[in-house]
């Protein structure tokens, strides 16, 4: 049990003597849980979560419920863990506040992979663009299904006509892992493409962000 456990390797006290980034990926779990069970030390439950996820990157995709199932969680920890990894997402988001200057695809790709965290299903984000590239805002216009996603241009560019934006990046999930685009993505693309033309609102990119990977139409030579 983790009171038998020396104070100086207990989590709480090497995170103040040492720092939290020199715990464990365990210790880090298991101070946020807190406490064990009658059968299970938070240490215990911690592993138990990591031998289930694999991977400490791939903890962000389990469920609550299939969290609740693992030996020693219940729903309550698997909800108190699921918080904290959300509050994690949320933190390295650049403030709304900060000025966002978009020099390439993996500008874009840094700051919103960490929106597309857990989603499981495709959203359709359009970033709305100054003369200088400086992000005005940005907006989910679509939500669609696992592997599918209906997207409307007049929707797209009536927001940009409000936000009186100089061009606009098109940003869209594959919780596929995938993040090759689909035919219709690239018939999308190239329609979104026409009408900025004609609306003198050029489409500076279009970005598929697929966990840690993407795909940048413009990278790629497919936006001119």
């Amino acid at each position: 049990m983790i009171k038998d456990i020396p104070n100086c390797d207990k989590p709480r006290e090497k995170a103040l003597k040492y720092g939290v980034n020199n715990l464990s990926d365990s210790e880090l779990i298991a101070i946020i849980l807190r406490t064990g069970t009658v059968n299970y030390s938070v240490i215990d439950i911690a592993q138990n979560i990591l031998r289930e996820s694999n991977t400490i990157n791939k903890l962000n995709q389990l469920s609550i419920s299939k969290l609740s199932e693992i030996r020693g969680v219940g729903k309550v920890k698997a909800i108190t863990l699921m918080a904290a990894i959300e509050l994690g997402r949320r933190s390295y988001q650049t403030a709304e506040n900060i000025p966002l200057k978009i020099k390439s695809a993996v500008v874009v790709f840094e700051y919103f992979k960490y929106i597309f965290l857990n989603q499981k299903q495709e959203n359709f984000i359009v970033i709305f663009l100054d003369n200088q590239k400086m992000m005005i805002n940005y907006k989910t216009i679509f939500i669609g299904s696992l592997n599918y996603l209906s997207v409307h241009p007049r929707e797209i560019f009536k927001s940009a006509l409000l936000e009186s934006c100089a061009g606009i990046i098109l940003v869209h999930n594959h919780p596929s892992g995938d993040e090759n685009p689909s035919v219709a993505d690239k018939k999308t693309t190239e329609q979104m493409i026409k009408i900025g033309n004609l609306l003198q609102i050029p489409v500076i990119d279009h970005i598929i962000i697929a966990q840690n990977k993407y795909y940048s139409f413009y990278d790629n030579g497919l936006i001119k």
